[in-house]
């Protein structure tokens, strides 16, 4: 899959395409049926195969009052529909002034002049151009106007699966990883880099990694601990993480540490991505760091009993 930062510089467009649209917040299991269509079109055609999607997230440019989360990175949207064996990315920048092309514009400035569609596969509550004016039905007639066709995913066939990113950040929020995995259908995926801590966790023999994620508006797991799997490195390693305050000695604000399991080694400064599997419990003050230290080799043995399981 090629990667374009921003329609200007995609460099294909004498070859016509087949594409999708929209943001695609988490890549869930709703947007994974709009692409796998987009794969089937793709195989019984010539066109390109291609998903344009926005950076930042139109929400958080035209609604800056709200302290908007969000379920994926650009780095980590990208790393998902890399799987999905398509041509093309497109990542637009989003501004105001874009925000303000009518939906005519859009179609024909951009889809039909730049990126040269045959086809648009959309989702059935598709809006696009200035204040979300265009619809499924004037695509239809744009489509005609300019030679292109629109198939519609219908609600039916989403909405089966009950799934929207509004429902699996509420999961996640609550803690609930188990249906938020269900509905994305992977693991929820934290990415960030490895940073020095204050050396806690060695002093009681459990030494942790801490995660330090750049974007701020990436969503983090309710407080506590949790069960992930952890890459690094071409390694893969299981842990457990805590996600929280360590009101146990005092901490100032919110950390993500991880313990791995049978693994040594210094890996400050590198890269580090956590797929959560399952939440164990809350996040708890102990009366000292003795009893802190039981309780991590308790929730130690429950990680191993629950990775014991794992298919």
């Amino acid at each position: 899959m090629r990667v374009h930062q921003a329609i200007e510089n995609y460099d294909h467009k004498e070859q016509s395409s087949v594409l999708t649209i929209g943001t695609f917040d988490g890549v869930h299991i709703g947007h994974q049926k709009i692409i796998q269509r987009l794969n089937e079109i793709k195989n019984k055609s010539v066109e390109r195969s291609m998903i344009l999607t926005f950076y930042p997230h139109p929400r958080r440019v035209l609604d800056q009052s709200k302290d908007i989360k969000m379920l994926t990175t650009m780095d980590e949207k990208t790393h998902l529909l890399e799987k999905f064996g398509l041509d093309d990315l497109i990542i637009e920048p989003f501004t105001k002034e874009f925000s303000r092309l009518s939906a005519l514009d859009f179609v024909r400035n951009i889809l039909v002049n730049q990126l040269n569609i045959k086809k648009l596969v959309i989702g059935y509550d598709h809006h696009f151009g200035k204040n979300r004016e265009g619809n499924f039905e004037q695509l239809i007639e744009f489509g005609d106007l300019y030679d292109f066709s629109v198939e519609k995913i219908s609600a039916q066939e989403i909405e089966s699966v009950s799934v929207s990113s509004t429902k699996i950040r509420k999961a996640i929020e609550n803690g609930d990883i188990t249906t938020a995995n269900k509905y994305l259908g992977y693991n929820y995926l934290l990415t960030g880099e490895i940073i020095k801590g204050k050396g806690i966790g060695r002093q009681i023999n459990f030494p942790t990694v801490n995660l330090k994620i750049a974007e701020d508006f990436k969503l983090i797991p309710k407080k506590g601990v949790y069960v992930v799997r952890a890459h690094f490195n071409k390694n893969t390693v299981f842990g457990i993480m805590n996600i929280g305050f360590r009101p146990t000695v005092g901490g100032k604000g919110q950390t993500i540490e991880i313990h791995l399991l049978d693994f040594q080694g210094d890996l400050y400064g590198d890269k580090l991505q956590v797929e959560v599997l399952t939440r164990l419990r809350d996040e708890k003050k102990f009366e000292s760091i003795d009893d802190l230290a039981i309780q991590i080799s308790k929730d130690e043995k429950s990680a191993r009993i629950w990775l014991m399981n794992l298919k």
